[in-house]
């Protein structure tokens, strides 16, 4: 990390915690050639998981829509709500589990 006041590459972290929402990691660092400390943020840069439509655009995964059109198709059926929202659950699992970013409809 460089030192924002002397532009030195070199540090030492002081301290780390863990942010509010589990996301963010807040690092207290101090520079080893000026002594004058600093905060960093760091987070981890998540790559959306990209659905192939048929005409070949390119839309992010969105596990609403997939809820919404199971709710659309057992509209007339006895299956609770609570099971649609388990199964999409699975699904979000295995897409975020899945090696590939990509993946057709």
């Amino acid at each position: 990390m460089k030192c924002p006041f002397c532009a030195h590459v070199d540090d030492k972290v002081i301290d780390s915690r863990e942010g509010r929402s589990g996301d963010l990691i807040r690092r207290r660092r101090e520079c080893l050639k000026c002594g004058r400390r600093f905060t960093t943020y760091e987070r981890i840069d998540e790559i959306p998981y990209m659905v192939i439509k048929k005409d070949g655009r390119r839309e992010k995964f969105e596990r609403q829509k997939i809820l919404q059109g199971l709710l659309r198709s057992c509209e007339k059926r006895p299956v609770p709500t609570a099971k649609l929202e388990a199964l999409v659950d699975e699904v979000e699992r295995f897409v975020n589990e899945a090696p590939e970013r990509e993946r057709t409809t």
